[in-house]
């Protein structure tokens, strides 16, 4: 085991490396060199998919592992370019955002239509592209909440990313709508030899009480992955789960006390086991956030969540601000502390 990981989990070490799942991972799909051979092969996904997903898991420095690393860089229109690169102005160029990905030894950069566009040409066959298609601008007065398209499939393709990425806002008003909408996308982007990765978000007020946050609760972020392998999305994206029992405490949906009795416990890595559990048994892959920048914490952070997706079942983590809201080399360096997590064999599924 690393010592600076060790170090880094500090007195929850013992409990984080330690911890044996009530869910036995003998029941899941578990990233390694031969995922794509062993879990997409038999899928209805065709040739051209399969090698842009082989294209996504062989890059980087987690290549051949199964495991990827991911910078996501589209809060330029999701909090405002000031919000997201005011702390470190360089960002403001798109071609910086690429070589921060490129130095990190990432497997792939996720970014808008204009930031990929802008460098396509000089960086497309360096590094795999992943054209985030939606977003949620918050210029319009009053704020609204929903994700509308600002790119097309076929721009994606044009410029020679291997991926797209799309957002649902699982709960809102509007996601019956974008439910549709992104399945359509995701059927179209499969067609042209596309991968797919769906961030899995909730976003409802009422999900949101005097008690807990429930946006982050095991049950409900588990659905919404469910939700989304359903219209088959390769890769989910979804935020580190931080409690549980969202169905019951709203009481609204369906559910089973099964659930919270046998598949779940308070323990971080249970409840991310249950989100992986939600990906069809972990044949997409799910790869946790890295949630917003906390200055000094953000290592530590990186590392604690890298652990828990990795024990989970996980296959990976997609990390932004934590990364590029820094100076470049504090970027990578924190962006290769979580890589070395699943690069460290002793560091095992729960």
């Amino acid at each position: 085991m690393s010592e600076k990981i060790t170090k880094l989990l500090g007195k929850d070490a013992k409990d984080l490396l330690e911890h044996k799942c009530k869910v036995s991972a003998s029941s899941l799909s578990l990233p390694g060199p031969d995922f794509i051979d062993r879990v997409w092969s038999v899928s209805d996904r065709s040739i051209p998919v399969l090698r842009s997903l082989s294209a996504l898991y062989g890059h980087g420095r987690l290549a051949g592992t199964g495991y990827i690393s991911i910078l996501p860089v589209d809060q330029g229109i999701e909090h405002s370019a000031g919000a997201s690169f005011a702390p470190n102005p360089v960002y403001f160029d798109p071609e910086n955002i690429v070589k921060l990905a490129i130095e990190a030894g990432c497997n792939g950069v996720a970014s808008t239509l204009g930031v990929l566009g802008a460098v396509a040409r000089k960086y497309a066959h360096k590094i795999p592209f992943i054209l985030k298609v939606n977003h949620n601008e918050l210029l319009t007065y009053p704020e609204k909440h929903d994700q509308v398209l600002f790119a097309s499939i076929d721009q994606a393709w044009d410029m020679g990313a291997v991926a797209v990425g799309a957002t649902i806002y699982f709960g809102s008003d509007e996601s019956t709508r974008q439910i549709q909408e992104i399945s359509r996308a995701f059927k179209y982007a499969h067609s042209l030899g596309l991968a797919t990765i769906l961030w899995c978000y909730l976003r409802n007020n009422a999900f949101k009480t005097k008690e807990k946050d429930y946006h982050v609760s095991a049950d409900l972020t588990g659905q919404a992955n469910h939700i989304g392998t359903t219209i088959e999305a390769d890769i989910i994206k979804q935020k580190l789960p931080e409690n549980n029992g969202g169905y019951t405490a709203l009481s609204y949906g369906k559910t089973s006390s099964k659930v919270y009795s046998d598949l779940t416990t308070d323990h971080p890595i249970d409840l991310t086991r249950y989100q992986v559990l939600c990906c069809y048994a972990g044949r997409a892959g799910l790869i946790n956030s890295g949630g917003a920048s906390g200055g000094e914490t953000d290592l530590a952070e990186a590392v604690r969540t890298a652990v828990i997706n990795k024990r989970a079942g996980g296959t990976g983590l997609i990390m932004g601000r934590k990364a590029f809201q820094r100076p470049m080399k504090d970027g990578v360096e924190i962006i290769n502390a979580v890589q070395d997590v699943y690069l460290d064999k002793d560091v095992t599924i729960a």
